[in-house]
């Protein structure tokens, strides 16, 4: 069920019969045709579990189930949208920043604390973002939002990429996480930003930076 984007800002996609996709609580704008839209209580195909994973991490970003026979337009609060294609990859993406998703996806919960250690523990302290990520993995599409654009990063062997922990949005592939501190701890109070935090990105895939370190 592929997005056709119509702006930066809004995408559109076909729902059709025998088929559902998931969108974020408010996302939808305007819709044609026969389409229904219910409160997805589950927690997309991830189950209870998952549900329960996004709630711990005060992720609990309210799903809504899209099914029926014609197109929706998807957007939210004036924000860049992007989207991602999955050909059988994982993707993993912060809760609040989905917009929709297909229904064909497998969705589950990654506590970032288990790559990243104790830092990647601290991450979700001091950038105020949550210590688990919501992953996506299949075939199918995916939309996200973020702050002033996207922009994607390759990640190769033996060339890490350094992000701003606000900017990061989402990342797919082989991917290993660590959280740095580029300052002392006695320099980091009172600072959550890239000048104290550095997320790092080793392996083989990309990530999705913002260009904005707002929150969404």
């Amino acid at each position: 069920m592929p997005f056709r984007e119509i702006n930066s800002k809004m995408v559109e996609a076909t729902v059709v019969p025998g088929q559902r996709m998931f969108s974020q609580r408010g996302a939808m704008l305007a819709y044609r045709g026969d389409v229904t839209f219910t409160p997805n209580t589950a927690g997309g195909q991830g189950g209870l579990m998952s549900m329960i994973g996004r709630r711990v991490a005060g992720e609990a970003t309210p799903l809504m189930t899209v099914e029926g026979n014609g197109t929706v337009m998807f957007g939210h609060g004036g924000h860049h949208i992007q989207v991602i294609g999955l050909t059988g990859d994982t993707l993993y993406v912060e809760a609040d920043r989905l917009l929709a998703f297909d229904g064909t996806l497998e969705q589950g919960t990654m506590f970032m604390g288990s790559q990243g250690g104790v830092m990647g523990m601290v991450r979700g302290q001091v950038t105020g973002q949550g210590l688990f990520t919501t992953t996506l993995k299949g075939h199918g599409a995916v939309a996200v939002m973020a702050h002033g654009g996207v922009i994607q990063l390759p990640i190769t062997p033996g060339r890490p990429v350094h992000v701003d922990p606000q900017a990061y949005v989402a990342h797919h592939g082989d991917v290993r996480n660590k959280l740095s501190t580029a300052l002392g701890w006695r320099d980091m109070m009172g600072r959550g930003s890239g000048e104290a935090f550095q997320l790092e990105l080793s392996g083989s895939g990309a990530v999705y930076v913002q260009a904005s370190e707002e929150k969404l």
